[in-house]
């Protein structure tokens, strides 16, 4: 039975391969990029108007959504006894990545290249981070459930190595330069790490839905009789 917090993940993910293909082609259609120069960064085709405006918004709904996954997740995985330090390890730099995509999306190549590079640091270098961090602690912690058929573990890790692979071919590829290469792995790395993300819905297929609770803090004034909380089902 699959709750409907497992279409998040399925949505991000096709939203976001969808959606930068979608600015590809409006880049190559309003003759911003020339493919006849080589294969363009993905950065390059966000970086000018009106695929920009496009581009912005795509990652920031992306970062929300990756970054409410985030969340989920960690809550999951603290329903399941995973340590607090190492949990929230993970969280944060699930977290870190997702504020990586937002820095991307808001500071274009053209105008602000130092932090569209931090960002893209964030976003793809710690994002495989994350997932690698999340394959080590099942490594680790064999008796925490697995969801989903017994080949989503191996494919998770086929597209953790893969990922870390493209990367050092990315930076080695830029740096010789051959630039067209480059960017064709940068194209594959965040497939496959939208891939990743959407990978989840799996892990949360078991979640009937999630709750906000909130709890009041001490004051000054007497503490009543029982405690008070405000839960709302999300």
């Amino acid at each position: 039975m699959w709750g409907y917090l497992s279409l998040l993940p399925a949505f991000l993910a096709l939203w976001a391969i969808a959606g930068v293909w979608t600015v590809f082609a409006l880049a190559v259609t309003n003759k911003s990029v020339n493919l006849t120069e080589g294969f363009p960064y993905i950065s390059l085709c966000g970086s000018y108007p009106p695929q920009s405006c496009i581009f912005s918004q795509l990652l920031n709904m992306g970062a929300a959504m990756a970054a409410w996954i985030c969340i989920i997740r960690y809550h999951q995985l603290r329903d399941w006894g995973v340590g607090k330090w190492f949990n929230r390890l993970i969280l944060w730099t699930g977290l870190l990545c997702a504020l990586g995509t937002s820095v991307v999306g808001n500071f274009q190549q053209k105008n602000q290249l130092p932090t569209h590079l931090i960002g893209a640091f964030f976003a793809l270098f710690v994002g495989n981070l994350y997932f690698w961090l999340q394959l080590f602690l099942f490594w680790r912690m064999r008796s925490l459930p697995q969801p989903g058929a017994a080949w989503i573990g191996p494919l998770r890790l086929g597209l953790c190595s893969l990922c870390t692979i493209l990367m050092v071919a990315m930076v080695i590829l830029h740096s010789w330069p051959l630039r067209s290469a480059s960017a064709a792995c940068e194209w594959a790395i965040a497939t496959l790490l939208f891939t990743l993300f959407g990978l989840f819905a799996v892990d949360f297929s078991c979640l009937d839905g999630c709750t906000l609770c909130l709890q009041p803090g001490p004051s000054l004034s007497p503490p009543p009789a029982s405690p008070i909380s405000l839960q709302i089902p999300l």
